[in-house]
């Protein structure tokens, strides 16, 4: 019988049962060593697959994330934390799970032996040719993110995919697969630990990089945060300081009037444009502070 690679047994922790506990996490942090190295050999897919869909984020498309158990949870994680950090809708980036978000707190794992129900779980999205689906499956043979990806693809989208098992079911229905091999886990089959990992940092360098292409950070700032809260009001001042050295004061008084929107306070200083005429140039090009810059300072 064919065994993935997530499944098989790891013989640097056969013994892990038998020994201390530091000596434990030792053996687990020996394994999750491994992950950094595994990601690194797939760069070059990850970055083909972020220019494909930022191509697909510029003509008015989404990106949709599918998985089932800990690969669903991770993609609703990442796709929940692009709007506060780059300023976007929460339209833009999507995760979908297996038995809908009550499976984010409680175990789903029957459903996602169900194929049919995955393509159902997109197409009611409304999913069109503009998009990018990424199928996130640790072994690959999940018949739920499958069939979410087989029909993405065929209706015309961009699709990709993050599994640890190579020549695999899904690997082989996406256009681009990212295939980190991390090897056996530390407990046999809990992909979880290193698979998830691993598919953790990869959509992490996904969105990132995206969100970087379109323009929502300059140099390694996050100039179109959300000040929804405190920490990341304080945040947008000290952003703004840095790239207006402009006293805080001075700071907190053009964010307030700017409705604490950061890009908008950006536009203003740098153009010396009123709030209104560069929050209406932001909405009217996506957002992109550098752009709204960019055409205030072409109309003086």
């Amino acid at each position: 019988m064919f065994v993935p690679i997530t499944e098989q047994e790891n013989s640097d922790t056969k013994n892990i049962d038998r020994v201390s506990t530091i000596e434990a996490v030792r053996l687990i942090n020996a394994e999750d060593k491994k992950v950094a190295l595994a990601v690194e050999k797939v760069l070059p897919e990850i970055a083909a697959a972020v220019d494909r869909i930022v191509e697909r984020l510029r003509n008015g498309g989404r990106l949709f994330y599918v998985g089932t158990g800990t690969s669903g949870r991770l993609g609703v994680l990442d796709a929940s934390e692009i709007p506060p950090t780059f300023g976007v809708s929460y339209e833009l980036v999507q995760g979908l799970i297996a038995g809908g978000y009550d499976a984010l707190y409680k175990a789903s794992e029957a459903s996602e032996d169900d194929r049919e129900a995955g393509a159902e779980d997109v197409r009611k999205r409304g999913l069109t040719e503009k998009d990018a689906v990424v199928g996130i499956a640790a072994s690959g043979r999940t018949p739920y993110t499958i069939g979410a990806v087989e029909y993405a693809r065929e209706l015309g989208c961009f699709t990709a995919c993050i599994a640890c098992v190579p020549g695999s079911a899904l690997t082989k229905s996406a256009e681009i697969a990212i295939v980190p091999l991390v090897g056996p886990e530390a407990i046999t089959g809990s992909s979880r630990m290193k698979a998830g990992t691993a598919q953790k940092m990869v959509l992490n360098m996904i969105s990132t990089a995206s969100m970087i292409r379109l323009g929502y950070v300059k140099g390694n700032r996050m100039t179109n945060v959300k000040a929804s809260n405190i920490k990341l009001k304080e945040r947008s001042v000290r952003i703004l300081m840095a790239e207006t050295s402009i006293e805080e004061e001075k700071a907190e008084k053009l964010l307030n009037d700017s409705g604490w929107d950061l890009r908008v306070a950006l536009v203003a200083f740098r153009t010396g444009a009123d709030i209104e005429t560069a929050r209406n140039v932001l909405s009217e090009n996506n957002f992109v502070v550098e752009k709204g810059v960019e055409i205030l300072r072409a109309k003086k």
